[in-house]
């Protein structure tokens, strides 16, 4: 599973982040997902891996502007770019006005099937490698959090029980996967010996703006991966004049920590966390390590994660420069 951040600030771009988007891709599949798609995604696309033809569906978190901005010329440029593959975009109540309103008054022809699903709190979703949950949030408008739980793998043959009864690779492998009984050299074989237990899938939350990160509740214990905004530092927050409803370092360390969240991705950074500021963005890594003790990183754009089965999350870098044809390697 790669997690690819197209977008990490908080509320408007800067020289070093866009807006919010996030790509996910599942193993051995073809296609992948965006959460989010502030303001220029495509141009972010444009300097990543992934290709507009691949993308799948979008999954938008809440209707602040800097988390869907960018659907209108995302939307126009696929139809440029003669991907006419069908397109669904799951968002909260008041997408599809949306969507009907910029990309139909500019009289825009697609070209192809755009899907508009309106979600609600506690709706549920069946896709082909995972299912997904939406999760209210605490936001000053309604937010969404993105439980995702990978399938099973289920269908994993014991290959080397059956090389011991002499059986090589073959198509009875094939009919015990299916669930079948096999004749061996007047042997009967059933299924359920040559299989291995299933693989759990993977389970994450990408999260949407949210003040409260404890919401989450049990969905959060022994979670392999959570990916939630973080904002302010506690002392930053305090000093502000007009409280934001975004979560501080401090609240997501030590809910994260509670909870016992395998690995921490914190996104959404406010704009004063920069290279050039005495506030730089270790000051926000080094909050959240104050309470939380698991695998944690501070997204940059364009940075990809890998999660494995076995909940381990690296950091991969890219050789070269970004295009469709760049490599990744482990960092």
């Amino acid at each position: 599973m790669k997690l690819t951040f197209l977008g990490t600030s908080a509320s408007k771009p800067t020289k070093e982040r866009n807006v919010s988007a996030l790509a996910l891709e599942f193993d051995q599949d073809n296609k992948w997902y965006l959460f989010d798609c502030g303001e220029a995604t495509q141009h972010q696309l444009l300097k990543s891996y992934l290709s507009v033809s691949k993308l799948n569906t979008i999954f938008i978190t809440h209707l602040h502007g800097d988390h869907y901005y960018g659907l209108p010329g995302l939307l126009s440029s696929k139809t440029l770019d003669d991907s006419l593959s069908t397109l669904s975009i799951y968002g909260p109540l008041g997408i599809k006005k949306f969507l009907q309103c910029s990309v139909g008054i500019s009289e825009e022809k697609l070209g192809y099937k755009l899907d508009i699903i309106e979600f609600k709190s506690g709706d549920e979703f069946k896709f082909d490698k995972f299912s997904l949950k939406v999760l209210p949030l605490v936001h000053s408008i309604e937010s969404f959090a993105f439980y995702i739980k990978e399938d099973d793998i289920t269908n994993k043959i014991n290959e080397e029980k059956l090389r011991a009864l002499g059986i090589k690779p073959s198509a009875l492998y094939g009919e015990l996967k299916r669930g079948k009984r096999v004749e061996f050299n007047s042997q009967i074989l059933e299924p359920k010996e040559f299989m291995l237990k299933p693989v759990p899938g993977r389970r994450l939350i990408i999260a949407g703006d949210n003040s409260q990160p404890e919401i989450l509740d049990d969905y959060l214990k022994e979670l392999d991966l959570l990916v939630h905004e973080c904002t302010y530092t506690q002392e930053v927050y305090d000093n502000l004049p007009v409280k934001f409803m975004h979560t501080t370092a401090k609240d997501l360390g030590s809910t994260a920590q509670k909870m016992r969240v395998k690995n921490l991705i914190a996104n959404h950074i406010n704009p004063r966390f920069n290279k050039n500021s005495d506030m730089d963005i270790d000051v926000v890594y080094n909050e959240i390590k104050q309470k939380y003790k698991g695998k944690l990183f501070i997204a940059n754009d364009f940075d990809v994660y890998e999660l494995n089965r076995n909940a381990l999350i690296k950091k991969l870098k890219h050789k070269g420069s970004l295009s469709s044809s760049s490599a990744i390697i482990l960092d």
